[in-house]
């Protein structure tokens, strides 16, 4: 049977989203912008929702340069998606993905 190892991994993503939501997330996207928000849901076109979400203009890693714009809830195209990155409350926790179009 060749469906099982499909519905194997298919499972396996389905616990790895779930156990991402309600975390701060930080997704870059195609033209330099960067969103930070709680991830609320995604779907099969790789859109992704945020709650409370905050808007960078450039893309930095510590944020020092302008002011964010507070967004709230806010959708993310998949298409626009470049990477996403779980906030971390320490460097153990860190994790990061990488999208793939």
């Amino acid at each position: 049977m060749q469906e099982q190892p499909d519905m194997s991994s298919s499972i396996q993503a389905k616990q790895k989203l779930e156990g991402l939501l309600n975390k701060n997330m930080r997704i870059r996207m195609t033209d330099g912008r960067t969103l930070v928000g709680l991830f609320l849901c995604t779907d099969r076109d790789c859109n992704v929702i945020l709650g409370s979400a905050q808007e960078f203009l450039k893309s930095t890693d510590t944020f020092s340069q302008g002011e964010p714009r507070v967004l709230g809830l806010a959708m993310i195209p998949g298409h626009h998606v470049v990477s996403i990155e779980v906030e971390a409350d320490s460097l153990e926790d860190s994790q990061g993905f990488v999208a793939k179009h």
